[in-house]
C-alpha cells in the first residue's frame, strides 16, 4: 500500500477531489446494476403468458397478486391495466400509459449522470495538471540548481498522475453509461412491447366473447318456434 499512499501524495488537492468523484460514480453503477439485475429485472414474455393463462381462467385476483410479487416496471404497468379491466380496453389503455410515465423517469435516472461525470473527472484532472505544472515552474525559478531536478520530476509527477486519474475515471463512466443504457433501452422496450400486447390480448378475449354471444343468439331463436310449435 505504500505505492497508494505515496501516489496520492504526489498527485495534489485534485487528485483527492477526483477520487471523491469516483467514489460517487462507482455508487451510481451499483446502484443502477442491482437495479437492473434484480428490483427491475423481468421476463416480459414470460410474465405477459402467465397473465394470459390467469385470465384465460378468469382468475383476475390471482393475476394481480402475480403483478405484486415483484416492483418490476413491467408488472406495475400490468397492475394498472388489470385494475381497469372491468372498465373496457379504453380504460386499460389510459392506465397502462400513466403508468409507464411514472415508471419511466425510474428506469432513466442517474444514467445520463454518468456522461457528465465523465466530463467532470476529466476536467478536474486536467485542472490538476495545469496547476501542477505551474506550481512547478514557480517553484523552479526560486530554487538553487541542485534540488530544480527533483522539482521538476515532481511536478511532472503530479501533473501525469492527475491526468491518467481523471481519463481512467472518465474512461469507467463511458463504458457504464454505454451498458446501462443499453439495459433501460432493453426495460423500455419491454414496457412497450407489453402494453402493446396486453391490449391486444384484451381485445382478442373481447372480440371472441362477443363471437360467443353471436352465436349463442341464433340457437336461442331457434328454440323459440320449437316450443311454440309443441302441442304441450
Amino acid at each position: 500500500m505504500d505505492w497508494l499512499s505515496e501516489v496520492f501524495s504526489k498527485g495534489g488537492a485534485f487528485f483527492i477531489v477526483n477520487t471523491f468523484f469516483l467514489a460517487v460514480v462507482i455508487a451510481l453503477i451499483v446502484e443502477r446494476a442491482m437495479y437492473f439485475l434484480g428490483r427491475g429485472h423481468l421476463n416480459a414474455k414470460a410474465f405477459l403468458e402467465q397473465i394470459k393463462r390467469l385470465l384465460a381462467a378468469n382468475n383476475v385476483d390471482r393475476a394481480k397478486k402475480l403483478c405484486d410479487a415483484t416492483t418490476a416496471p413491467v408488472a406495475r404497468v400490468a397492475k394498472s391495466g388489470l385494475n381497469r379491466l372491468h372498465r373496457g380496453e379504453a380504460a386499460v389503455a389510459q392506465a397502462m400509459e400513466e403508468t409507464m410515465t411514472e415508471v419511466m423517469p425510474e428506469v432513466k435516472t442517474r444514467i445520463g449522470a454518468l456522461w457528465s461525470m465523465a466530463n467532470i473527472t476529466t476536467l478536474t484532472g486536467l485542472l490538476g495538471t495545469i496547476t501542477g505544472l505551474i506550481r512547478t515552474f514557480s517553484a523552479l525559478g526560486e530554487a538553487n540548481p541542485a534540488e530544480k531536478e527533483e522539482k521538476l520530476s515532481e511536478g511532472i509527477a503530479e501533473a501525469m498522475y492527475n491526468t491518467a486519474y481523471g481519463l481512467s475515471i472518465a474512461l469507467i463512466c463511458m463504458v457504464a453509461h454505454l451498458l446501462l443504457s443499453a439495459a433501460m433501452k432493453k426495460v423500455i422496450a419491454d414496457l412497450e412491447s407489453f402494453a402493446l400486447r396486453f391490449e391486444n390480448l384484451l381485445a382478442e378475449g373481447a372480440a371472441g366473447a362477443q363471437g360467443r354471444g353471436a352465436g349463442a343468439a341464433p340457437g336461442l331463436a331457434d328454440a323459440e318456434p320449437a316450443s311454440e310449435r309443441d302441442p304441450a
